[in-house]
């Protein structure tokens, strides 16, 4: 029942987390045009479509829980310190690349693609250092980059300059980027999580 309840707690904060970075991330794209969304599905919060801040959260979610419960089945030693301070720091840098992706130019696409590849495996290499995490980072980029191909060949919304398949080619990389930042930052609770277990079970001895 415990255990049932820490999940429920922390895929609570996780949606939360990742509610909080969809509105912010996504005002900085539509205010830089990057993205366009038909005035219709634009609601008021924050100039962003009503589904995707729930969409992006339960993602979030998925993937802040999905991290910690994989490196438990490998059994994988984890390179980075266990410190909210590194955290903060790998939600800085996931930041600092999606405000690159919107506000810097770039002389050509290819060079803002290979710069932002170069940031996010940078990102991974700080903050994470594992095979799984980088595993689970591609697949989500793929996955995500895939979905976001549907939608905008659905004419949900579209994007200013597509040049890969309806899409911004350096996309990939900012998912990969925040999939890596919410696994890091559900590791860090999974921790916190089995601290309080363990106080639980020294003060029942």
């Amino acid at each position: 029942m415990g255990s049932i309840k820490s999940l429920v707690v922390r895929g609570s904060v996780l949606f939360l987390i990742g509610v909080f970075f969809a509105l912010v991330l996504n005002l900085l794209q539509v205010q830089r045009q990057v993205t366009v969304f038909p005035p219709e599905v634009l609601a008021s919060l924050f100039s962003s479509a009503w589904w995707i801040p729930p969409s992006c959260g339960t993602a979030a979610a998925i993937i802040g829980l999905l991290y910690p419960c994989l490196d438990k089945k490998l059994g994988e030693e984890l390179h980075y310190k266990r410190e909210w301070s590194s955290v903060m720091r790998c939600v800085a840098v996931f930041v600092g690349i999606n405000h690159a992706s919107a506000k810097i130019d770039f002389a050509n696409n290819i060079q803002l693609s290979v710069s932002l590849a170069a940031m996010s495996i940078g990102l991974w290499w700080l903050f994470d250092r594992s095979r799984s995490g980088f595993g689970l980072g591609v697949g989500i980029a793929v996955l995500a980059t895939f979905v976001t191909q549907l939608l905008v060949y659905n004419d949900v919304y579209r994007y200013t300059e597509p040049d890969f398949l309806f899409v911004r080619s350096w996309l990939p990389c900012v998912f990969f980027s925040g999939g890596v930042t919410m696994g890091n930052i559900g590791r860090q609770l999974a921790t916190y999580d089995a601290e309080t277990t363990s106080e639980t079970r020294v003060k029942r001895d």
